[in-house]
């Protein structure tokens, strides 16, 4: 009987840093929320079919337009400021190394390193800066330089999941339903459903996760309905 070596198992890992999950999830929720809570508070307000329609496509072209360019500038913003740090740090790599590799080992012995073994691998980097900034920027801003999120990416992933979460609460509409509660239920299975998604995502039960954002749509909705009902009374 002969005994053999065994591969090591394979860990795979979620894109955490690509910034696509996160402008898409928030762009999923907004859309969802913002249009089931502008058709309720519009319907609310005793608007018939053909306003809720023209109301709820108004709010997803408005809100995905204002989601991707937000997201875009929003990441590209970070982006720059982070290049900006990198630069600075590079120079400071390059005019004081002995510096910059001092501040590594006492981070590194701050967490338990050894001294003598911080110190050899400090050394180590100081004669390759690049390699040292990609370790500095981690250590000190926390940020790995060559998966930074993309601004395009982040854009397009809230505009696209934005314009889809603001569409399902006008289906019913859309197919020729002119019920507000029905095309409210169906938002509210759509809030649900996007919740137990993410929870593939984080690890977490998705009956908690698909609960929560319901229940934080539902609060939205009810907030708003309430104000229609009274503004469509107050000028009726």
């Amino acid at each position: 009987m002969t005994t053999g070596t065994h591969p090591p198992p394979e860990h795979h890992h979620a894109d955490v840093s690509g910034g696509w999950l996160r402008a898409a999830t928030f762009g999923a929720m907004d859309g969802l929320v913002t249009n089931i809570a502008l058709i309720a508070g519009v319907g609310g307000g005793g608007a018939d079919r053909r306003t809720l329609i023209l109301t709820g496509v108004a709010g997803l072209i408005a809100g995905a337009i204002s989601m991707g360019i937000g997201e875009y500038t929003s990441v590209r913003t970070q982006n720059e400021q982070v290049a900006a740090e990198l630069a600075k740090e590079l120079r400071e790599l390059r005019l004081n190394p002995e510096g910059e590799a001092d501040e590594l080992v006492d981070a590194w012995t701050a967490r338990g390193l050894p001294a003598d073994l911080a110190r050899q691998v400090a050394d180590v980097l100081k004669a390759h800066p690049e390699q040292a900034l990609r370790v500095h920027a981690q250590e000190e801003l926390g940020v790995v330089p060559d998966e930074l999120p993309g601004p395009w990416t982040a854009a397009a992933s809230s505009f696209v999941c934005f314009s889809i979460g603001a569409l399902v609460p006008l289906l019913t509409y859309l197919l020729g339903f002119d019920s507000l509660w029905l095309a409210l239920a169906v938002g509210g299975v759509g809030l649900f459903a996007a919740g137990a998604l993410i929870a593939r995502f984080t690890g977490r039960s998705w009956v908690l996760s698909g609960g929560r954002q319901f229940l934080l749509g539902a609060l939205a909705t009810a907030v708003t309905y309430g104000v229609g009902t009274l503004i469509g009374v107050g000028v009726a």
